[in-house]
């Protein structure tokens, strides 16, 4: 069984910034609390074929995770898949990202999750979580994005 989570939010900052900030996965802590540690591999600007490794706490457990950057055309679109082995994986995830007027980005975020093995009875209450806070990580991907990115 797999399915989608998907948030939408626009953020006040021009979309190249956006995207700068986004590519660099190393920023997901600052929006995402289940993001212990991250590193970049190799650690040179991202490109298609660079892993993210991090360390993530889901349910109380900690879990290894790596993504690959599968597709990345600035300022547009920025796309992953999780390489790692776990019950529930991103079998592939991504960010587009629209200029709007007045130095404005609409970035839609979204991550389609698979259970393997006892993760095929998991994935479902992932997907229920992941679905109830979208607005939530849509909303802290906004705050953080506009303060960490100096205001033009």
């Amino acid at each position: 069984m797999s399915g989608q989570f998907e948030a939408t939010v626009e953020i006040d900052r021009p979309v190249e910034a956006v995207f700068d900030y986004l590519a660099d996965g190393r920023n997901d802590p600052q929006f995402s609390p289940r993001v212990l540690t991250i590193e970049r591999v190799p650690d040179t600007p991202t490109a298609v074929g660079t892993v993210f490794r991090s360390t993530v706490k889901d349910a109380g457990m900690k879990t290894a995770r790596e993504f690959r950057i599968t597709d990345l055309e600035a300022p547009v679109r920025i796309r992953w898949a999780e390489v790692s082995k776990n019950s529930v994986t991103a079998r592939e995830g991504g960010y587009d990202l629209e200029p709007l007027a007045d130095d404005r980005t609409r970035v839609r975020i979204f991550n389609v999750l698979e259970g393997h093995g006892l993760g095929k009875l998991l994935v479902g209450l992932a997907l229920t979580a992941a679905r109830k806070d979208a607005a939530g990580f849509g909303a802290r991907i906004k705050a953080a994005a506009e303060a960490a990115i100096y205001p033009r």
